[in-house]
């Protein structure tokens, strides 16, 4: 069964900081969004006026081989020309494109346009004389630095495919993904920097290519001070020599249906999957997000704090922001405003590059610091990220170190990346005085399904109030994402009993979403497009409430079945954070656990805040008796253990189903973005303090592939 509404458990605090948008005199969304699915084509064709095209399309959206639809069909571009070269060719070369910051090395960088302008192209002209050509694969290895942006976009400007992995990445990770993209070229630094230490490249580079039977043609190493490159191959040759006698090579146009890159994202199976995404889609989807979705305007200084590895590096700290330039366009009635928007108009979007950590670099103002002192108007980062710096600072005294300078600019900030509790939205709402905003998506999106909107008037079109942030919520659709529920169990006539499902897009989904999995057209219509036909099937479950606000819950294998109830483990971590002792937490439903009665039976992991005030024993049962009053007592939440710190991936994950399965006293993998291997084996004798994994010598560590969490 199919449908848009299902009704809440409770009344949900309704917080009216992002009742509106920053410009009221923008589109408004509801107009927009019901447009937006009546007519696609129309509506995309709209926004694909703010790109330069170097030949226009001919068809805006052929569904004639659906699943795999194209949009803008024959229409030739540059990815890299709209990002760079655009900006500099209307008079603005010499405005900053990036900031970086690096508190690892006490580095800190501006380039202007021109500057990136001539790095890219100079680096793209070395790379052709490489014989690197529209259409090969360049495998990148590279940590925070500006040279990453750098090779990306050199990559884009020849229609070459990038494919960026996650600096100290395991060698055997890094193999299966040169062996799957056949790279031409290996673009590797000589290191990483983390609190801990230097993460050294060399061995875990040269251990890939001996696991790999593909052998690329050049390895181009960018030297560190901290770390040096052996150079012992004729195949390899340092980033500055091999750059020193380059051409600068000029924008080659690609298809809007060319592939632009690809990025591997978490597999079940040993082969991790390969998003492609295209050109023209792309172009023309971020730049709408960061207009409309963001809410940016011209010469605003963008910040996400994110690595280039994941998607969000690749759309909110490189391409998005880098798109925007000074096309954004708004009215405004005051005489002093119009003055204002024409000096606007004459400056472009900045973007962030932070090589640093949330807390620890050196501590938890990090990010305060960065956002007081580039004048950051906008902001992205995950939700463990701010639990994180609440729990290492609970009174916010470092907010209150840079409240001033901040309150003069920063506007909102976006968390995604896994469920943002309302306990620390809420919190960090109240501490910094702006919008908090949950959103939604996934690396085959590749930008935000659901956000508020802060680009766009949010006024209701019958003029009723508009609820704003509801906690809890990544907030309605975006325009072009037909968001629908699929429940698994028959319609109930209690309307206050939550009925969640499985979240679907109903097809086509919009520009910029993944076009097939690289060199698996077949896992492409098998995992996501076969089980609901016309759907994309997302693996994320969840409810939507009667204003169309969906609430992602978790992923569609983590629901249980307790007393016939069926019920996300999300939902239950909701009612644990709100402990105020509780710093994060996770809740795992061991599939071989359960209770005669009640049915399978869910046990909580929770880290404590560094100024709690009880107990660990007292905190363990204050949250079972505030699970059965809030949720009820079919929820049978038994077992709650305290633990120092959750096993997560370099994004910020929570490994939840790696903790899940060792509760099983199944053999686990370790994840290959596994961030501190060492708390699995903390998580492992917790878990055996309340009787789970009994059996230790049956459990094997191995890396492998991650599988999503």
């Amino acid at each position: 069964m199919l449908s848009r509404r299902v009704f809440l458990l409770r009344p949900l605090v309704r917080v009216p900081w992002a009742s509106t948008s920053f410009f009221s005199t923008r589109k408004n969304y509801f107009e927009e969004y019901e447009r937006s699915l009546a007519s696609p084509e129309s509506f995309w064709a709209d926004a694909a006026k703010d790109i330069h095209w170097f030949k226009p399309y001919s068809t805006v959206l052929d569904q004639s081989n659906s699943p795999f639809n194209k949009w803008f069909v024959d229409g030739e571009m540059n990815t890299c020309y709209s990002a760079v070269d655009e900006h500099v060719a209307n008079g603005r070369g010499d405005q900053v494109a990036i900031h970086y910051d690096s508190p690892m090395t006490g580095t800190k960088i501006d380039i202007t346009y021109n500057e990136l302008l001539d790095q890219v192209s100079r680096f793209a002209g070395a790379l052709a004389a490489e014989g690197v050509t529209k259409g090969d694969r360049v495998v990148i290895y590279m940590p925070m630095v500006p040279e990453t942006a750098v090779a990306m976009l050199a990559c884009a400007r020849l229609g070459a495919i990038h494919s960026v992995v996650f600096g100290g990445f395991s060698a055997k990770e890094l193999a299966i993904r040169i062996q799957d993209a056949s790279p031409k070229v290996i673009l590797a630094a000589s290191c990483g920097l983390e609190p801990k230490g230097v993460i050294e490249y060399e061995a875990l580079l040269k251990g890939a290519l001996a696991l790999s039977t593909h052998q690329p043609q050049r390895c181009v190493i960018l030297q560190r001070s901290q770390c040096e490159y052996a150079i012992d191959s004729p195949r390899d040759v340092c980033w500055d020599a091999f750059v020193q006698h380059a051409t600068p090579h000029a924008c080659v146009p690609v298809l809007s249906t060319d592939p632009l890159y690809i990025l591997y994202t978490s597999g079940t199976t040993g082969k991790p999957k390969g998003v492609v995404r295209d050109n023209g889609g792309h172009n023309v989807a971020l730049k709408w997000v960061f207009q409309h979705v963001i809410g940016l305007r011209p010469g605003d200084t963008w910040w996400a704090a994110s690595d280039f590895g994941w998607v969000v590096g690749h759309s909110f700290i490189v391409y998005g922001p880098l798109f925007l330039g000074c096309k954004v366009r708004y009215a405004m009635c005051l005489a002093s405003a119009k003055r204002r928007c024409r000096l606007m108009c004459n400056t472009v979007e900045q973007t962030v590059i932070y090589e640093g950590k949330p807390v620890g670099t050196p501590d938890a103002g990090a990010f305060w610091r960065v956002i007081a002192e580039y004048n950051v108007r906008s902001m992205f980062t995950a939700p463990t990220a701010l639990r994180a710096i609440r729990k290492e600072d609970p009174n916010a005294l470092q907010v209150d170190k840079y409240a001033l300078q901040m309150k003069k600019h920063l506007r909102s900030l976006f968390v995604a990346g896994e469920r943002g509790d309302p306990a620390t939205i809420e919190y960090f709402m109240n501490q910094l005085r702006i919008p908090v905003v949950d959103n939604w998506w996934q690396t085959e999106i590749g930008f935000p399904v659901c956000s508020q909107m802060m680009g766009m008037n949010q006024t209701r079109l019958d003029g009723r109030e508009c609820p704003g942030i509801k906690l809890g919520s990544a907030s309605r659709p975006v325009p072009g994402f037909d968001v629908v529920l699929h429940n698994h169990d028959e319609p109930t006539e209690d309307p206050n009993e939550v009925k969640e499902g499985s979240i679907l897009l109903r097809l086509p989904l919009p520009p910029g979403c993944f076009t097939t999995l690289y060199n698996n057209e077949t896992e492409y219509v098998s995992k996501y497009m076969k089980e609901h036909p016309g759907f994309y099937t997302t693996g994320d479950a969840g409810f939507i409430d009667p204003d169309n606000y969906v609430f992602i819950m978790s992923r569609t294998d983590d629901i249980i079945n307790v007393a016939g109830h069926r019920l996300s483990t999300g939902a239950i971590e909701e009612v644990v954070q709100r402990d105020d002792n509780v710093a994060e937490c996770a809740v795992v439903r061991p599939v071989g656990v359960a209770d005669n009665l009640k049915g399978q039976v869910p046990i909580a992991l929770v880290v404590l805040k560094s100024d709690a005030s009880q107990s660990k024993a007292e905190v363990a049962a204050a949250i079972v008796r505030r699970v059965r009053q809030d949720i009820g007592a079919f929820v049978c939440l038994r077992d709650v253990v305290v633990v120092e710190h959750l096993p997560k991936t370099r994004s910020g994950k929570i490994v939840r189903r790696t903790i899940q399965t060792m509760a099983d006293n199944k053999p686990f993998a370790v994840p290959a973005t596994i961030e501190n291997e060492s708390v699995l084996d903390d998580i492992l004798v917790a878990l055996q303090s309340i009787g789970y994994a009994k059996h230790p010598h049956h459990l094997r560590h191995q890396h492998v592939a991650a599988a999503p969490h």
